[in-house]
């Protein structure tokens, strides 16, 4: 049941990202040079959105499916982050798609979003990797 719940948000998700046109090249062109603004106002409304739902489940202390207590510690700062946020960037901007606009992307037939995707797969597989490696060498 579990599955089914996820799988429908996140077609959901896709759906709305799709009819935003989040999915288009030349929308996310526009966004970049600041000739088409939508994408900022569809990036501020999941922003506010994210944010109420954030408010609403730290006010109402849920609970994860799993029965245990939500938490929300803040992340400590590390270098390697701001590298990554350049890179994600460099990489939306030349492939025109987060993550999550190459799986819509995907669903919507677009071919080229294969690359993306694959390109998401390796960077994930890569980092992964480099921390594991980093782990074992401050370790021995």
């Amino acid at each position: 049941m579990k599955r089914a719940v996820f799988v429908a948000g996140g077609a959901t998700f896709g759906f709305f990202l799709s009819r935003a046109r989040a999915t288009e090249f030349e929308a996310i062109v526009g966004m970049f040079r600041l000739t088409d603004l939508h994408l900022f106002g569809v990036i501020g409304v999941a922003i506010a959105t994210a944010a109420l739902g954030l408010a609403l489940l730290r006010r109402t202390a849920t609970h994860a499916w799993s029965g245990e207590p939500l938490r929300f510690a803040r992340k400590p700062y590390h270098r390697a982050v701001f590298a990554g946020g350049v890179l994600f960037g460099i990489g939306w901007a030349l492939s025109g798609a987060c993550p999550g606009t190459a799986l819509t992307q995907l669903g919507e037939g677009k071919a080229y979003a294969l690359a993306t995707v694959a390109g998401i797969l390796v960077g994930t597989w890569a980092q992964r990797r480099v921390s594991a490696l980093r782990a074992s060498a401050q370790g021995a």
